[in-house]
């Protein structure tokens, strides 16, 4: 064979590797409305920037007939690219190859760029749509399956992992993409569960549709195992993108600072108003959010899911950070085992990353009632506790109208290392609401009064202007001071650019025991 024709011939196997599983297998894909493999990753990737590895690999196996099976890639597509001219490593399952199945050569092939993400310090972004282990491999599949879990906890904390579902993720294929950073599904499209419907019935019996046990929507609302429901394989990949965009590449660096046209000091007058009158009515903290964000734009995570606490994205004059909030309009901001582990999962991640957190809190308390007791709320609110208090990444907080309780404590307050807290003139920092205060204090000399109605308003109103107000945490130092709404964009600004470089440490140990 001369150059000629052995250029000629890798030009063919070039061609044959593009096709996957074939033509017809990729119309079928098209016909339902769902991307190829390699359709994902050109939209998810700089144009022209991907580079392919491993393209001619092909399985080992030749029981069952799988000698005859042999398709160039072996059903994942592996290599490199860029997103916004950033390095990042991804990987594609191929479900027009033997639906996507894993085999030991497949797992080969992610391992590769997971170690090379690792070393290079690099994020890497999986792309997953498969049947699952390749039963004709038996024992080797599940190796291989076992390989990238290994590697996806070696790289947590190293490198930023994402993974988005385009199609099947069921039994042991769901672990890899539970023990990444984030998890983006695909409504109608997209499903993980541990064991599916049929074994369900058999063994619960309980009748339950796909869609009821694993689809996208259930695990972005009720689960919390997806931070995201995309409308379609492209809104996936475009949340992706932005997603990364808030990201450093790896845990030695910070993320990057972005030009700013949005001004520093830009006041905010509605911040001034939109705290009621009434201290038990709703407000929807995302206005305070929005309005104090350079250009409105926050990027949420786990939207549906715990919404009385809100996580996300934003940037302060460039700066990229990350927020959590109590969301009053939401069963009052109040704390439970999933906003608690919500937050907690999202604080630590930003620990990770070196991205600075800015905190709003107000939050009335943990959720009282049995079933919350039953299910650990104690330990469960304790991770929160135990994020923000292990974390030595910049933290601001902005107290804008109760906190209350343990509830304070655990939110970023002073005494886990806070290192800028504000509070707003309308905050209420005490034990308890004033209500529930003066009728322990009180309540047996209420008794003995005429009108124990009325004594109790005087108490309280006594208790309000005694306690619970942002004076008293002020005048120990707990509150760093007192700010007007309006000024919240510019102080917020300030304070970041006050504690960008800070450095706090953790006492030497292996590593915490968080109460999992």
């Amino acid at each position: 064979m001369n150059t000629i024709e052995r250029l000629e011939h890798l030009k063919k196997l070039r061609a044959e590797a593009l096709l996957g599983g074939g033509q017809k297998r990729i119309d079928k894909l098209h016909s339902l409305g769902r991307l190829t493999a390699r359709e994902r990753v050109e939209l998810l990737l700089d144009e022209g920037s991907f580079e392919e590895f491993d393209m001619f690999k092909t399985h080992r196996c030749s029981d069952f007939g799988m000698q005859k099976q042999k398709i160039l890639g072996d059903g994942v597509v592996t290599g490199h690219g860029t997103i916004d001219g950033r390095i990042v490593y991804v990987f594609a399952q191929d479900f027009t190859v033997l639906g996507g199945s894993l085999s030991e050569t497949f797992a080969e092939k992610i391992c590769k760029i997971m170690d090379l993400a690792m070393k290079n310090g690099a994020p890497v972004i999986g792309l997953n749509d498969s049947g699952g282990a390749r039963i004709q491999e038996g024992i080797e599949s599940l190796a291989g399956y076992t390989d990238i879990f290994l590697r996806n906890v070696m790289a947590s904390g190293v490198v930023p992992q994402i993974s988005a579902i385009f199609g099947p993720c069921a039994g042991g294929a769901v672990y890899s993409p539970a023990l990444t950073d984030f998890v983006v599904m695909v409504k109608n499209n997209s499903y993980m569960f541990l064991t599916g419907p049929k074994v369900v019935k058999s063994v619960t019996h309980e009748d339950v549709t796909v869609e009821e046990l694993g689809g996208a929507d259930m695990h972005a609302s009720r689960s919390g195992v997806s931070d995201y429901a995309a409308t379609s394989g492209a809104d996936a990949i475009a949340y992706i993108r932005k997603l990364v965009s808030f990201l450093p590449q790896n845990n030695m660096e910070p993320p990057a600072t972005l030009p700013c046209s949005d001004p520093a000091d830009r006041p905010s007058a509605e911040l001034n108003q939109i705290i009621p009158e009434n201290p038990n009515a709703a407000y929807d903290m995302k206005q305070v959010i929005l309005q104090t964000v350079d250009h409105g734009d926050f990027f949420e995570i786990k939207e549906t899911f715990a919404p009385n606490i809100i996580v996300g994205f934003a940037r302060y004059n460039g700066m990229s950070v990350g927020i959590v909030a109590n969301q009053p309009a939401h069963y009052s901001g109040v704390l439970d085992i999933d906003s608690s582990i919500k937050g907690a999962r999202f604080v630590r991640f930003c620990d990770c990353f070196n991205i600075p957190v800015v905190t709003f809190v107000d939050v009335p308390g943990f959720l009282p009632g049995t079933a919350q007791e039953y299910g650990g709320v104690i330990r469960n609110g304790a991770k929160i506790l135990y994020a923000y208090a292990e974390a030595t990444i910049p933290k601001v907080t902005i107290i804008t109208r109760k906190a209350y309780g343990g509830a304070y404590c655990v939110m970023s307050s002073k005494h886990l290392r806070g290192d800028i807290n504000y509070a707003w003139p309308t905050a209420e920092i005490a034990v308890m609401g004033a209500k529930g205060a003066v009728e322990v204090l009180y309540g047996k000399q209420a008794k003995a009064q005429d009108d124990p109605g009325k004594f109790l308003q005087g108490k309280e109103a006594e208790y309000q202007d005694a306690v619970a107000n942002p004076y008293v945490a002020a005048q120990r130092g707990y509150i760093d001071d007192i700010i007007e709404p309006s000024a919240t964009r510019s102080r917020i600004v300030r304070a970041l650019t006050l504690v960008q470089q800070k450095r706090d440490t953790n006492p030497m140990k292996k590593h915490g025991n968080i109460p999992l």
